[in-house]
């Protein structure tokens, strides 16, 4: 199996349990791991047979503008449209970090990762 990693996709977005969340937004790291076998994409140099990572991109962008409370959701929701756009993908694995969350003290970021 091989891997294309994306990885420090920035974005501005409104999830969050909070109204101030959903209002004020914040900033987001997602980083994205697509496992698939590129093989034959390699051997014949050519992108059509294996996942572009610019497509991986705007998969995550695109998801993150769908406000959802919780960041698990927006996680599995960005797997399984990977997953449905690219038929070689076999396995996804996606962190998405909230900086700065609104939580009491100084913590730089939160994240969950799901593996599917």
């Amino acid at each position: 199996m091989n891997l294309v990693k994306v990885h420090g996709i920035r974005t501005y977005s409104f999830h969050g349990c909070l109204e101030e969340e959903t209002k004020i937004g914040g900033n987001y790291i997602v980083n994205i791991d697509v496992f698939c076998n590129f093989k034959k994409a390699a051997e014949n140099d050519d992108l059509s047979m294996t996942v572009d990572y610019l497509d991986i991109k705007n998969i995550v962008i695109s998801e993150m503008k769908n406000n959802q409370k919780l960041i698990e959701s927006v996680a599995y929701n960005i797997i399984e449209k990977v997953k449905s756009t690219f038929s070689i993908v076999q396995k996804c694995k996606v962190e998405i970090q909230k900086i700065n969350p609104p939580i009491n003290g100084d913590v730089g970021y939160v994240s969950v990762v799901v593996e599917e």
